[in-house]
């Protein structure tokens, strides 16, 4: 049997694990743009306690390793587990990696997250947001229709980024975390595997491939969108605007 046939034939088992890395990254990614939001906006607050919180949060996060936070969490989860989800009986819950996975990925998207939609408000065109106020329009319209548009179109290419990224970093949290009931995840399931055959080649392999093929989904989705909030913008410049392409250099 040849490489591409015993591929193929991998192929398929790794279907079902790849719902639970969607799962974790289709629950994460609003909450945690939500709650990003509120932060980037808390960063650029006048109140210094408000700012210096928001900040604090930022960097706390995204100093620390994703890997250290899943073993932080989780270390948290436990020591509550006997004071309070066991006797309010919630403890199946509260200790599944299928809400502290989510949970860990929340707080550290919500991080990065913020950190690009703040530094997109920060480079909203002045003149236009004076303009709006100049017109009469209060803070929220001046937010709804100035504000924010130009925010999330310069933030939207490094967002998704981050998506992809966080899709990536779900391939961590059956690492970090216990396997509850069966669940299995991509790199789980590649690492059984491994486990019977020892053919390292073989599975990972097979899981790199499954995670590039969503990744290149999420490209193309989060492209189209892109595509829509640049629509106003003249053809002559939308088809200026980089695009994936190969172009290997072979001399510097």
């Amino acid at each position: 049997m040849t490489i591409i046939e015993t591929l193929l034939r991998e192929i398929p088992k790794y279907a079902e694990p790849a719902l639970f890395n969607l799962y974790f990254a289709a629950v994460s990614l609003p909450i945690g743009f939500a709650f990003a939001l509120l932060f980037a906006l808390g960063k650029t607050s006048k109140n210094p306690i408000i700012r210096g919180l928001a900040s604090a949060y930022v960097y706390a996060f995204r100093g620390s390793p994703l890997f250290i936070q899943f073993f932080m969490f989780y270390s948290i989860m436990l020591a509550l587990n006997a004071v309070w989800w066991r006797p309010m009986g919630i403890s199946w819950l509260m200790m599944n990696p299928l809400f502290i996975g989510p949970l860990a990925l929340v707080m550290n998207t919500t991080a990065y997250t913020a950190e690009i939609i703040y530094g997109a408000l920060r480079t909203v065109p002045r003149g236009e947001l004076e303009a709006a106020r100049a017109y009469g329009m209060t803070p929220y319209q001046v937010f709804r229709t100035v504000t924010w548009p130009n925010t999330i179109r310069i933030a939207w290419p490094a967002y998704t980024n981050e998506v992809v990224f966080l899709f990536h970093a779900t391939a961590l949290v059956y690492f970090t975390l216990p396997v509850i009931d069966g669940q299995r995840d991509i790199m789980n399931t590649a690492r059984n595997f491994f486990e019977r055959d020892y053919n390292a080649f073989l599975h990972f392999s097979v899981a790199a491939l499954w995670f590039l093929a969503i990744s290149m989904v999420i490209f193309f989705i989060f492209g189209l969108v892109y595509e829509r909030l640049m629509r106003h913008m003249p053809k002559e410049r939308t088809a200026s605007r980089p695009r994936l392409r190969f172009g290997p250099k072979y001399i510097r």
